[in-house]
């Protein structure tokens, strides 16, 4: 069984603390483009927990539509939540997640995120096993996010013996 109808990932949507500070990243480091905003919503009836799972007197004060690059869409939210916010998850948390961008030359985006001041974590660690053929490397928005950076220019190990492979941003056509 599956979705019916079900075709892929159309847009990924997180929350920032700034909205301003997260377009200044994603386009001028990151080389996204901004496409529509649209906000504030604001509802005094029940809408926002029925519809978002949000307090009811939340308030969404913008999102932003991102498109970067071939991938799926980014739909970026800043809210003023009337319950408080939480810390940032870490990947080990329940909720954890990053964003990972693939890149044709990992050594120079590498070079290129420290050059803009961008917090890389560690150097970039060689796959192994089904992901043997791939680098990667995480680093840290401005606000903490957790975002890697992946790269397989020749594919991956599993390649060879699966008959299902795995979205591949190489191909546009995928």
């Amino acid at each position: 069984m599956a979705l019916p109808g079900m075709r892929g990932t159309e847009h990924i949507g997180f929350t920032v603390p700034d909205l301003d500070e997260a377009e200044r990243f994603f386009v001028d480091v990151i080389g996204c483009e901004v496409v529509y905003s649209l906000g504030p919503f604001e509802r005094d009836d029940d809408w926002m927990t029925e519809h978002l799972n949000v307090h009811p007197r939340s308030v969404m004060r913008e999102l932003r539509f991102f498109r970067c690059g071939h991938g799926p869409n980014f739909e970026v939210f800043q809210w003023e939540p009337a319950d408080g916010q939480s810390p940032q998850p870490r990947n080990s948390d329940i909720g954890g997640h990053h964003l990972a961008f693939y890149v044709d030359d990992l050594d120079a985006a590498v070079a290129y995120l420290r050059e803009c001041g961008v917090r890389v974590l560690g150097d970039p660690t060689a796959s192994s096993r089904a992901s043997e053929g791939q680098r990667w490397v995480y680093f840290l928005s401005p606000w903490g996010m957790q975002l890697e950076l992946v790269s397989y220019p020749n594919g991956k190990a599993y390649e060879a013996g699966s008959e299902v492979r795995l979205w591949d941003p190489r191909d546009p056509a995928a």
